[in-house]
């Protein structure tokens, strides 16, 4: 790329923007969404030969975010191995292959990858989380504190749905 097509790059606005349709009605969930967009415009604004730093950050954010929802699933009646936990996991590993072909040669996976999750990240906040953040909420489950109001509103059996009407 060249230094024009480079600074350029940093004048663009961002390529997701933070709207109303990403909020999930869980307002610690939507502080770390709202981080997670942030990051993922910060990655685009970044030219692509300094990147690797800046990913390396939103990369142990994300581990964070999902440790967190996880944490969330299985303090509230989630099986271990839900459909969310595993797109999760599916998300990290595609992450951390990035990053390996950032290092290896390829200069321009890392935006590709920023652009892909932007694509991909409301269909899933608006799904899997805010349905998470429903299932929460009827729990009684505080997010903030990651306390439950009543433990004995957990059911007995584990689910091992996504936190969503349809997992997908």
């Amino acid at each position: 790329m060249s230094t024009t097509a480079t600074s350029s790059v940093a004048h663009m606005p961002p390529v997701m923007a933070w709207t109303d349709s990403l909020h999930t009605g869980d307002a610690r969930m939507d502080e770390t969404h709202q981080e997670f967009v942030d990051m993922i415009n910060q990655i685009l604004a970044t030219p692509e030969d300094q990147q690797l730093p800046v990913y390396k950050a939103f990369l142990n954010h994300t581990v964070e975010h999902f440790a967190q929802e996880e944490r969330w699933m299985l303090a509230t009646g989630f099986s271990a191995d839900n459909c969310h936990a595993e797109h999760h996991a599916t998300i990290l590993e595609t992450m951390r292959v990035v990053e390996a072909h950032y290092l290896d040669s390829d200069k321009t996976i890392i935006t590709r990858m920023a652009e892909a999750l932007a694509e991909w990240f409301p269909g899933h906040a608006g799904s899997m989380d805010a349905g998470l953040a429903a299932h929460l909420k009827s729990v009684g489950f505080n997010s903030e504190s990651e306390t439950l109001a009543d433990p004995s509103a957990i059911q007995t059996v584990t689910m091992s749905g996504c936190g969503s009407v349809s997992c997908s």
